[in-house]
């Protein structure tokens, strides 16, 4: 059987773990994110459909084709932090489920069910991004995922002429404790939130 994690490595993936508005001005290298990646993609997806596109904003050029897109109230933050992952989702996963999902003819589930392919795609790359956050935690950086941003406008900047869709946003880097980190918001309780049927 698995064990139990840690009290800290409990912590640090959710109890203590926060949303970051700020960032220290510690640089995010390249290595780093293809580890985050590489334990993302270890996150379960229907059919192993594992729909998600990620684009790693960090550079001045690509954070300059973002910022037209962000609210007004995300603008500034998405600009500062060291990168801005656009979490996407690809609506023609289906075409490499011949490599993914070997065991089964699970392309045919989906050519031709638009439907199916869109609620899939959605579904699946929003887990994805959500393990992508888990992971970027567990390998030390901190973050700040978000909406409020013009997916339109993203696809037309970085999807243009593709099947990728952006879904929401997730800054990352070293979170600054020191600014803009807001008291943490109540959870519901398990009676508010949960049955056991």
């Amino acid at each position: 059987m698995s064990e139990v994690l840690s009290e800290a490595a409990l912590d640090q993936l959710f109890r203590t773990a926060r949303t970051y508005n700020a960032f220290l001005p510690t640089p995010v290298e390249d290595e780093l994110l293809r580890r985050v990646y590489a334990l993302a993609k270890f996150g379960p997806t229907s059919a192993n459909s594992s729909p998600m596109r990620v684009v790693f904003v960090k550079s001045d050029a690509a954070k300059q084709r973002l910022s037209p897109h962000l609210s007004e109230g995300n603008r500034a933050k998405t600009m500062a932090a060291p990168v801005t992952a656009i979490v996407a989702s690809d609506h023609a996963f289906y075409e490499r489920l011949p490599e993914l999902f070997p065991h089964a003819d699970a392309r045919s589930w989906f050519v031709g069910n638009q439907a199916l392919i869109d609620t899939t795609a959605f579904r699946n790359a929003t887990l994805q991004g959500a393990y992508l956050i888990m992971a970027a935690r567990a390998v030390g950086l901190d973050c700040g995922p978000m909406s409020g941003f013009d997916n339109a406008g993203v696809d037309e900047a970085f999807f243009q002429g593709t099947t990728v869709k952006s879904n929401f946003l997730i800054n990352l880097g070293y979170g600054d404790a020191s600014r803009d980190l807001f008291p943490r918001s109540p959870r519901l309780s398990f009676e508010q939130a949960c049955t056991i049927a």
